[in-house]
């Protein structure tokens, strides 16, 4: 019963590459080119750190449901070196009897050979960066890849066998019309991907987008347009088959992203190689985001760690509220006073009577969550809850 004890905690484990073909002028990520890089070194590196987490305490008490290897680009390598990655961390590391293993791709990344290679080492989802299904909107957010290459790619997908595959768009874009946005979306339906993940273009300040936004050079679709193209979204998903589960995602029955839920429930997870950020139980570790200091500490056999955190209880207390309120069926009031000891309404008191009396925000049946009022504009709902 002990050593039941000991392993019933389920968490995520994620694997990051920082590579990929070229950067996107609109990406923030911890990316880079692959030119110039030690892409071998790296992947080495990667599975000294999975080796010195395999024998920590913290990891012997948890099984990982889920592992996702994202980027960057991960499909930059051959899939022999992805594969031994995979297969080496299922070795190493405690999973459960059947974790949900992801890989990210682009399309221009991928061959038949690599994919079988990949499903024969146990990946069982495959998350391909398509964006648009426009060749004039893909050159103009600086993508390597064409719409026909991505058609490629999710045909390849599917004479593999892939039986989970997610499908990323994003709306929002230079020049992007609602009409355009509309073609895209009824293109990913007619391929039928069991999961979408549908972004609005975000442009962060420390990226090339951001340079061009503040010289008035960035073109964006106006607000209203925006809006009317987040507001085209729902309707023909669900007569589809997909179900909202989140913010930004939909999958059919069965298929919601284990990986992106122990996320949004705030639960832990181990992040591996540069960059990456690992949560255990609560404390909050980032990596060195530099590839080549990362090899170099983990061949001198020291830790490639830059910073950690500890948050206040309250602190995380808000946190897991804020995340869990990302799920469209919310938060359970009764878990958070079980972990924090603490309940939404007693916490912030007049802020979220205020959010209630406002429609954005209710109670049903213990799940705190967002209205469908307030679902388009929860990054300004959720702000007054940090």
């Amino acid at each position: 019963m002990h050593a039941d004890l000991l392993t019933s905690v389920v968490a995520g484990l994620y694997i990051h590459i920082p590579f990929c073909v070229s950067k996107c002028p609109y990406c923030s990520f911890a990316s880079r080119p692959l030119a110039g890089q030690d892409p071998t070194g790296y992947l080495a590196a990667i599975l000294a750190q999975a080796r010195a987490m395999a024998n920590h305490p913290w990891t012997r008490k948890v099984r990982f449901a889920s592992l996702y290897v994202g980027g960057g680009t991960p499909t930059v390598y051959p899939g022999a070196d992805l594969a031994r990655l995979i297969e080496s961390c299922l070795e190493l590391l405690p999973f459960t009897a059947a974790p949900e293993i992801s890989v990210e791709a682009n399309p221009n990344t991928v061959t038949l050979e690599k994919l079988q290679t990949l499903r024969r080492a146990g990946v069982n989802r495959l998350s391909i960066g398509v964006q648009s299904f426009s060749d004039r909107l893909l050159t103009a957010i600086g993508r390597a890849h064409t719409a026909k290459e991505a058609h490629a790619a999710l045909d390849l997908a599917r004479a593999t066998g892939f039986p989970n595959l997610n499908l990323d768009l994003i709306y929002g874009l230079p020049g992007q019309t609602l009409a355009d946005w509309q073609t895209s979306l009824a293109t990913a339906m007619a391929i039928g991907p069991e999961h979408l993940s549908l972004y609005e273009l975000m442009v962060e300040s420390d990226t090339p987008f951001g340079d061009l936004q503040r010289a008035g050079k960035l073109a964006l679709p106006a607000e209203d347009e925006t809006v009317a193209m987040a507001e085209a979204i729902c309707a023909p998903l669900m007569a589809g088959g997909y179900a909202r589960y989140e913010i930004a995602n939909y999958s059919r029955p069965g298929y919601q992203c284990t990986q992106n839920l122990i996320y949004w429930h705030n639960d832990s997870y181990l992040g591996l190689g540069a960059g990456a950020v690992s949560s255990f139980s609560g404390l909050r570790i980032k990596t060195v985001e530099d590839p080549a200091l990362f090899i170099k500490l983990l061949q001198a056999g020291g830790t490639p760690f830059l910073e950690a955190e500890g948050l206040p209880l309250e602190a995380s207390f808000r946190e897991t509220v804020i995340m869990g309120l990302r799920l469209v069926k919310g938060v359970a009031v009764r878990d958070l006073e079980q972990r924090f000891g603490l309940t939404p309404r007693a916490y912030y008191g007049a802020v979220l009577r205020k959010l209630e009396d406002q429609g954005l925000i209710e109670e049903v049946a213990g799940q705190l969550r967002l209205t469908r009022k307030g679902l388009p504009i929860a990054n300004q709902a959720l702000a007054r809850l940090v």
